[in-house]
């Protein structure tokens, strides 16, 4: 070849490699871990010797300046958890995060610094996924009046953006009807004291055992009274216990009246309450040593707030002794001294019945 063309051939490649601009050949695809792991972002460039080459942080939204992570070969953000690396053979810059934070996502963004106003840029997104938090504004708890619309809410963070599910305690059926509904907003268009109890906000979203919270919901009603036996027998001189079960929320006051006259513990009558729950009370009126006179109808009686219930519960006479609790308060010992007892008392009740007619007669 002629040493003038040669020289020239040589010339003009010299010039065409020197005016290369440079590029990113290659930068990561987007990038989706959990919390805590770790990630390695990849940015490939070419003809790039002679520049800056750097990694940005860039916010998501765009309100916030771009934070530098590193130029070149050397981090700038002094951080343990950042670590880069360059391959010289690829011209491969390596930029490490490990033990993942929620505020690391976002995008991150290889530059290339051709001039002051010029730059070549190619990012990749980080999505960190994080487990379900239910969100504040969440309700907690409820306390309403039967009859009423309620609304119970759960919010909850995270990422993947998390599904929300309600349920009961026990798995009991939701008043929207189901075991199971899916919704932020639980509606109970006319809520009913068999509403009343724990229901279970739950978060999933994949990542970790989700979230739960208790939300406690409490009706309020006036008085329901339910009488187990309305009517009793009970000889004279014997014992005997009249029961009420009441059914309330708030907690009602109970009382016992006899011919509208309010009765109180005495001699003759003895006033027991036993709640079973916050919404349940059994409450007995022991008349003591029954004389004629207490023969006759009860009142049981409760009262809150909302409203009172009254029912009735009728002590009639009977000439044989009724066990318990006549018994059990006359006799002690085992099974057949009590039915040796018994036929004792029924000979003698007899015997005294009988005589009485005979007085009568004559």
């Amino acid at each position: 070849m002629d040493l003038r063309l040669y020289t020239i051939f040589v010339g003009f490649f010299s010039v065409v490699y020197a005016q290369r601009t440079p590029t990113i050949s290659y930068i990561s695809q987007e990038q989706i871990k959990d919390i805590g792991g770790t990630v390695e972002l990849e940015c490939s460039v070419q003809y790039a010797q002679d520049y800056p080459v750097l990694w940005m942080k860039v916010d998501r939204n765009r309100q916030v300046d771009p934070l530098p992570i590193s130029t070149g070969s050397s981090l700038i953000i002094r951080d343990s958890r950042f670590a880069l690396r360059y391959d010289t053979a690829s011209s491969t810059y390596t930029l490490q995060i490990k033990d993942i934070q929620e505020t690391d996502a976002g995008f991150y963004q290889c530059q290339v610094i051709i001039g002051l106003n010029n730059k070549i840029t190619a990012e990749v997104d980080l999505q960190v996924r994080r487990p379900p938090v239910i969100s504040d504004n969440s309700t907690r708890s409820l306390v309403v009046s039967e009859g009423q619309a309620v609304r119970l809410e759960c919010y909850a963070g995270g990422y993947p953006a998390p599904r929300v599910s309600w349920r009961r305690e026990n798995n009991a059926i939701l008043p929207t009807g189901g075991s199971i509904y899916r919704g932020n907003v639980l509606k109970i268009s006319r809520i009913g004291k068999e509403d009343r109890g724990t229901y279970y906000c739950v978060a999933e979203n994949g990542v970790g055992k989700g979230a739960r919270r208790n939300i406690a919901v409490e009706v309020e009603f006036p008085p329901v009274i339910t009488v187990p036996r309305p009517r009793l027998g009970q000889a004279l001189q014997y014992d005997m216990d009249l029961e009420c079960h009441v059914e309330a929320y708030p907690p009602p006051a109970i009382t016992w009246l006899k011919d509208e006259t309010v009765l109180s513990n005495n001699q003759h009558y003895s006033i027991s309450h036993f709640a079973t729950a916050d919404e349940f009370t059994d409450t007995t009126l022991r008349v003591i040593t029954i004389e004629k006179r207490q023969y006759g109808k009860y009142q049981c009686k409760a009262a809150n707030k909302l409203g009172e219930a009254r029912e009735e519960v009728e002590l009639f006479e009977t000439i044989i002794p009724v066990c318990p609790p006549a018994c059990g308060q006359a006799y002690g010992g085992d099974a057949a001294e009590i039915s040796t007892s018994m036929a004792l008392i029924l000979i003698s009740t007899i015997i005294v019945a009988l005589h009485r007619n005979l007085n009568t007669k004559h």
